[in-house]
């Protein structure tokens, strides 16, 4: 059994979905989302409540169960509340600033990298160490945060780079002198 997906999607105030044929689309206020979902897997909408129901037990369905849930949910929470990944920066010399939608950064390298905003997502730079990425979609949102961490992801031996704000990085000891 999915766990996952048996539990049940409360839709808040202002939020309707709409299912034509497994097509789902989600409108709120922050805006509209729409994903095609697996033919097999059966949404219901009763009221304010979604449920997703397998057809079978085997393997693949219940594998398909959860993730269908879980997406949906992911749908429901974007368009009423919205997504958001705080990044900072550590290193001397390390900032960020926007250019329009552009976000510049400058870390370590001998040029800056500019990063341009994919559509549906909006960076806010509150001071030039720290980058919000905010967005209707998780995934989108999430992916975009990863790729700016990777342009200088941090180091073990002094922790400079691009990070998560709270995420933890495991500093190794360096070389030890005769």
């Amino acid at each position: 059994m999915s766990r996952i997906g048996n539990k049940v999607i409360t839709m808040p105030a202002g939020v309707e979905l709409t299912n034509n044929n497994n097509v789902i689309t989600v409108k709120g206020p922050k805006g509209e989302l729409t994903r095609e979902f697996n033919k097999n897997i059966e949404i219901k909408v009763e009221g304010t409540e979604i449920t997703v129901v397998r057809p079978n037990d085997s393997k693949e369905m219940k594998t398909i169960h959860g993730t269908t849930r879980a997406n949906l949910n992911n749908m429901v929470v974007g368009v009423s509340e919205g997504f958001k990944k705080d990044l900072e920066m550590k290193g001397v010399g390390y900032r960020a600033q926007l250019q329009g939608t552009k976000l510049v950064l400058s870390v370590g390298k001998s040029h800056q990298d500019e990063v341009e905003a994919p559509e549906g997502i909006t960076f806010t730079v509150a001071n030039p160490t720290s980058i919000s990425v905010e967005g209707i979609n998780k995934e989108v949102v999430g992916q975009t945060a990863a790729y700016i961490r990777s342009l200088r992801s941090p180091e073990p031996y002094k922790g400079k780079g691009i990070r998560y704000v709270g995420e933890y990085v495991r500093l190794k000891e360096g070389k030890t002198g005769k």
